[in-house]
């Protein structure tokens, strides 16, 4: 999210995290802090950053009162725990882990005892943002005991398939560029309808709403 209008209508769906990109690269990079101070009360804030210093992570994690702190780049086991350090205790980490096949959920175990929430996300050749899903099946290997986010290319047309998605560890999922009019913008009235359509299955996650899939 990045429009303090859009924010407010995108508040109003019933969806349960916002996140701003905080990557200057990104076409949707959230450049006016002040955007921020749009998100209600009650919705987890999430910034999204990629492979970038912690100071500035940490400057803008304070000055925009996020929750979480998404790592969408290359980060190690090593900046995470340095980054950690800066944070003030309440702060939450999640990594993002793109995934083509099996062998890509694994990579998840490095991160086990430095996160504390996942999120698997379509492998492709840019940082993210291909609008494409995985195989969700590859997900039936993971056995860690983090929590994860189901990212990647999911749209209005997905209510039917994430009904029958299961998984003990998911708790949410990710909508992003299949939602949007322009870089940025969210429409509000089929995410509305897709959160309504999705709840009404009693084995579905409450839908997660972020601002992360696209990053160029």
């Amino acid at each position: 999210m990045r429009e303090p209008d859009n924010i407010r209508n995108v508040a109003k769906t019933g969806v349960t995290w916002m996140g701003m990109i905080f990557w200057p690269k990104s076409s949707r990079y959230v450049s006016d802090l002040q955007a921020a101070d749009a998100i209600p009360e009650g919705i987890t804030r999430v910034g999204v950053f990629v492979n970038q210093p912690n100071e500035e992570i940490v400057r803008i994690a304070n000055r925009c009162h996020l929750n979480i702190i998404q790592l969408h780049g290359s980060e190690s086991v090593a900046d995470i725990m340095a980054l950690r350090k800066m944070l003030s205790g309440d702060t939450k980490v999640m990594k993002a882990i793109s995934v083509s096949d099996a062998n890509n959920v694994k990579k998840a175990d490095c991160y086990a005892d430095v996160v504390d929430i996942l999120l698997f996300d379509t492998k492709c050749q840019t940082v993210g943002g291909s609008g494409k899903q995985f195989d969700w099946s590859v997900l039936d290997g993971y056995n860690g005991a983090l929590p994860f986010l189901l990212s990647g290319g999911i749209g209005p047309d997905d209510a039917e398939r994430l009904a029958s998605f299961h998984h003990p560890k998911m708790i949410g999922i990710d909508l992003n560029s299949r939602f949007e009019t322009a870089p940025g913008i969210k429409a509000a009235a089929p995410l509305a309808s897709f959160i309504k359509e999705v709840s009404s299955h009693p084995t579905s996650p409450t839908p997660t709403y972020k601002k992360k899939e696209n990053y160029e």
